[in-house]
Protein backbone atom coordinates (compact mmCIF):
# COMPACT_ATOMS: atom_id res chain seq x y z
CA UNK A 1 0.00 0.00 0.00
CA UNK A 2 1.90 2.75 -1.55
CA UNK A 3 -0.20 6.10 -0.55
CA UNK A 4 0.63 9.66 -1.10
CA UNK A 5 0.68 11.56 2.03
CA UNK A 6 -1.36 14.28 0.54
CA UNK A 7 -4.33 12.19 -0.26
CA UNK A 8 -6.66 11.25 1.91
CA UNK A 9 -7.71 7.72 2.72
CA UNK A 10 -11.15 6.99 2.93
CA UNK A 11 -12.60 4.68 5.07
CA UNK A 12 -9.28 4.23 7.51
CA UNK A 13 -11.80 2.56 10.28
CA UNK A 14 -12.22 -0.57 8.17
CA UNK A 15 -8.16 -2.02 8.88
CA UNK A 16 -9.55 -0.90 12.50
CA UNK A 17 -12.53 -2.87 12.51
CA UNK A 18 -10.70 -5.77 11.11
CA UNK A 19 -8.08 -5.76 13.61
CA UNK A 20 -10.78 -5.72 16.36
CA UNK A 21 -12.42 -8.88 14.91
CA UNK A 22 -9.12 -10.76 14.42
CA UNK A 23 -7.77 -10.16 17.98
CA UNK A 24 -11.73 -11.14 19.37
CA UNK A 25 -10.52 -14.53 17.52
CA UNK A 26 -7.31 -14.86 19.24
CA UNK A 27 -8.81 -13.89 22.32
CA UNK A 28 -11.76 -16.71 21.77
CA UNK A 29 -8.88 -19.52 20.91
CA UNK A 30 -6.97 -18.50 24.24
CA UNK A 31 -9.93 -18.57 26.18
CA UNK A 32 -11.46 -21.69 25.07
CA UNK A 33 -8.80 -24.27 23.18
CA UNK A 34 -10.87 -27.17 23.48
CA UNK A 35 -13.62 -26.05 22.00
CA UNK A 36 -14.79 -28.53 18.94
CA UNK A 37 -12.72 -28.56 15.62
CA UNK A 38 -15.83 -27.46 13.75
CA UNK A 39 -16.47 -24.34 16.02
CA UNK A 40 -13.12 -23.07 15.71
CA UNK A 41 -12.62 -24.04 11.98
CA UNK A 42 -16.06 -21.74 11.23
CA UNK A 43 -15.14 -18.90 13.87
CA UNK A 44 -11.77 -18.84 11.58
CA UNK A 45 -13.54 -19.04 8.52
CA UNK A 46 -16.03 -16.09 9.38
CA UNK A 47 -13.20 -13.67 10.48
CA UNK A 48 -11.37 -14.57 7.23
CA UNK A 49 -14.48 -14.07 4.90
CA UNK A 50 -15.17 -10.90 6.99
CA UNK A 51 -11.61 -9.40 6.96
CA UNK A 52 -10.75 -10.68 3.21
CA UNK A 53 -14.28 -9.03 2.15
CA UNK A 54 -13.69 -5.44 4.22
CA UNK A 55 -10.01 -5.61 2.20
CA UNK A 56 -11.39 -5.81 -1.10
CA UNK A 57 -13.57 -3.00 -0.13
CA UNK A 58 -10.85 -0.58 1.39
CA UNK A 59 -8.68 -1.13 -1.73
CA UNK A 60 -11.25 -0.83 -4.17
CA UNK A 61 -12.60 2.56 -2.15
CA UNK A 62 -9.14 4.16 -2.37
CA UNK A 63 -7.76 2.96 -5.81
CA UNK A 64 -7.41 6.47 -6.51
CA UNK A 65 -5.79 7.35 -3.05
CA UNK A 66 -3.14 4.14 -2.88
CA UNK A 67 -0.91 3.71 -6.14
CA UNK A 68 -0.11 -0.41 -5.56
CA UNK A 69 -4.13 -0.63 -4.43
CA UNK A 70 -4.15 -4.01 -6.84
CA UNK A 71 -1.73 -5.72 -4.03
CA UNK A 72 -3.85 -4.66 -1.18
CA UNK A 73 -7.08 -6.43 -3.98
CA UNK A 74 -4.75 -9.16 -4.00
CA UNK A 75 -4.99 -9.95 -0.53
CA UNK A 76 -8.10 -9.72 0.53
CA UNK A 77 -9.26 -11.97 -2.61
CA UNK A 78 -6.68 -14.30 -1.21
CA UNK A 79 -8.04 -14.32 1.89
CA UNK A 80 -11.95 -14.08 1.36
CA UNK A 81 -11.38 -17.52 -0.65
CA UNK A 82 -9.55 -19.51 2.26
CA UNK A 83 -12.38 -18.25 4.49
CA UNK A 84 -14.55 -19.37 1.74
CA UNK A 85 -13.41 -22.83 1.12
CA UNK A 86 -12.84 -22.83 5.42
CA UNK A 87 -16.88 -22.70 5.07
CA UNK A 88 -17.83 -25.42 2.46
CA UNK A 89 -14.67 -28.15 3.95
CA UNK A 90 -15.36 -27.18 7.69
CA UNK A 91 -14.54 -30.56 8.86
CA UNK A 92 -10.80 -30.22 7.77
CA UNK A 93 -7.78 -32.03 10.03
CA UNK A 94 -6.66 -29.50 12.97
CA UNK A 95 -2.71 -30.12 10.67
CA UNK A 96 -4.73 -28.83 6.98
CA UNK A 97 -6.15 -25.71 9.08
CA UNK A 98 -3.38 -24.84 10.47
CA UNK A 99 -1.63 -24.92 6.95
CA UNK A 100 -4.70 -22.85 5.42
CA UNK A 101 -4.62 -20.26 7.67
CA UNK A 102 -0.71 -20.17 8.09
CA UNK A 103 -0.99 -19.15 4.39
CA UNK A 104 -2.96 -16.69 4.74
CA UNK A 105 -1.52 -14.99 7.64
CA UNK A 106 1.99 -15.48 5.85
CA UNK A 107 0.93 -12.84 2.83
CA UNK A 108 -1.32 -10.90 5.40
CA UNK A 109 1.96 -10.39 7.56
CA UNK A 110 4.59 -9.75 4.50
CA UNK A 111 2.29 -7.22 3.20
CA UNK A 112 2.47 -5.71 6.89
CA UNK A 113 5.96 -5.52 6.84
CA UNK A 114 5.74 -3.40 3.34
CA UNK A 115 2.92 -1.49 5.07
CA UNK A 116 4.99 -0.11 7.48
CA UNK A 117 8.19 0.54 5.04
CA UNK A 118 5.28 2.86 3.41
CA UNK A 119 4.44 4.64 6.42
CA UNK A 120 8.11 5.33 7.79
CA UNK A 121 8.73 6.73 4.24
CA UNK A 122 5.27 9.14 4.98
CA UNK A 123 7.46 10.33 8.61
CA UNK A 124 5.83 8.77 10.85
CA UNK A 125 7.51 7.78 14.19
CA UNK A 126 5.32 4.49 14.71
CA UNK A 127 6.63 2.36 11.96
CA UNK A 128 8.87 0.15 13.74
CA UNK A 129 6.01 -1.51 15.93
CA UNK A 130 4.42 -2.16 12.83
CA UNK A 131 7.21 -3.71 11.37
CA UNK A 132 7.90 -5.78 14.68
CA UNK A 133 4.04 -7.00 14.32
CA UNK A 134 4.59 -7.63 10.32
CA UNK A 135 8.06 -10.05 11.45
CA UNK A 136 6.16 -11.68 14.24
CA UNK A 137 3.28 -12.05 12.39
CA UNK A 138 5.47 -13.97 9.61
CA UNK A 139 7.32 -15.90 12.06
CA UNK A 140 4.69 -17.69 13.50
CA UNK A 141 2.77 -18.35 9.82
CA UNK A 142 5.85 -20.26 9.45
CA UNK A 143 5.27 -21.93 12.18
CA UNK A 144 2.00 -23.01 11.65
CA UNK A 145 3.27 -23.97 7.62
CA UNK A 146 6.04 -26.10 8.03
CA UNK A 147 5.90 -27.02 11.69
CA UNK A 148 2.62 -26.86 13.37
CA UNK A 149 3.87 -29.00 16.74
CA UNK A 150 6.34 -26.41 17.89
CA UNK A 151 8.25 -26.21 21.80
CA UNK A 152 5.42 -27.73 23.25
CA UNK A 153 2.73 -24.95 22.04
CA UNK A 154 -0.78 -26.64 20.52
CA UNK A 155 -1.79 -25.74 16.88
CA UNK A 156 -4.82 -23.89 18.02
CA UNK A 157 -2.37 -21.74 20.79
CA UNK A 158 -0.04 -20.76 17.25
CA UNK A 159 -2.97 -20.17 15.50
CA UNK A 160 -4.40 -17.58 18.24
CA UNK A 161 -0.77 -16.06 18.60
CA UNK A 162 -1.05 -15.25 14.32
CA UNK A 163 -4.72 -13.63 14.69
CA UNK A 164 -3.75 -11.69 17.86
CA UNK A 165 -0.15 -10.04 15.77
CA UNK A 166 -2.67 -9.46 12.70
CA UNK A 167 -5.14 -7.81 14.51
CA UNK A 168 -2.88 -5.56 16.37
CA UNK A 169 -1.30 -4.33 13.06
CA UNK A 170 -4.05 -3.98 11.51
CA UNK A 171 -5.54 -1.53 14.60
CA UNK A 172 -1.93 0.14 14.29
CA UNK A 173 -1.90 0.77 10.80
CA UNK A 174 -5.70 2.16 10.84
CA UNK A 175 -4.59 4.10 13.41
CA UNK A 176 -1.81 5.80 10.92
CA UNK A 177 -3.93 5.79 8.59
CA UNK A 178 -6.02 8.31 10.36
CA UNK A 179 -3.39 10.49 11.15
CA UNK A 180 -2.21 10.64 7.53
CA UNK A 181 -6.03 11.09 6.92
CA UNK A 182 -5.77 14.53 8.75
CA UNK A 183 -2.64 15.21 8.00
CA UNK A 184 -4.37 15.41 4.35
CA UNK A 185 -6.39 17.63 5.05
CA UNK A 186 -3.96 20.67 6.54
CA UNK A 187 -2.67 20.62 2.88
CA UNK A 188 -3.97 23.49 0.81
CA UNK A 189 -5.44 22.52 -2.87
CA UNK A 190 -3.04 24.40 -4.40
CA UNK A 191 -0.30 22.69 -2.94
CA UNK A 192 -1.34 19.37 -3.81
CA UNK A 193 -1.38 20.20 -7.15
CA UNK A 194 2.31 21.45 -7.20
CA UNK A 195 2.57 17.84 -5.46
CA UNK A 196 1.28 16.13 -8.06
CA UNK A 197 2.61 17.57 -11.03
CA UNK A 198 6.07 17.23 -9.34
CA UNK A 199 5.29 13.56 -8.87
CA UNK A 200 4.34 13.61 -13.06
CA UNK A 201 7.76 15.29 -14.01
CA UNK A 202 9.14 12.66 -12.19
CA UNK A 203 7.93 9.49 -13.49
CA UNK A 204 8.48 11.14 -16.94
CA UNK A 205 12.03 11.54 -16.30
CA UNK A 206 12.11 7.75 -15.37
CA UNK A 207 10.39 6.45 -18.36
CA UNK A 208 12.49 8.85 -20.68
Amino acid sequence: MEASFLKSIKHWYIPLLVGLFFVIVSIVAFTSPQSSLLTLSFLFALSFLFGGLSEIIFSIVNRKQMENWEWSLAFGIITFIVGFSLVIHPALSLSILAFYIGFVILFRSVAAISFALDVKKYGSKNWGGLLALGILGTLFSFILIWNPVFAGMSIVVLIALSFLFAGLFNIALALQLRKLHKSSKKVSTKLKERYDDLMEEIREEWND
